[in-house]
């Protein structure tokens, strides 16, 4: 499965850095709304906050 980013979001999508950006599409998720989003954003935390 590929990243895909539905354009409701992709303009919130596009203020991200370049970094997070790339964290998230590596994870290969649909982001089809913001909730989809802000998943993806907690579990990135998450794991920052476990290493």
């Amino acid at each position: 499965m590929a990243s895909y980013v539905a354009p409701a979001i992709a303009e919130k999508f596009d203020t991200l850095s370049s970094d997070l950006k790339t964290l998230i599409l590596e994870r290969d998720v649909p982001l089809n709304d913001i909730h989809d989003l802000i998943r993806v954003l907690e579990q990135i935390v998450e794991e920052g906050e476990a290493e």
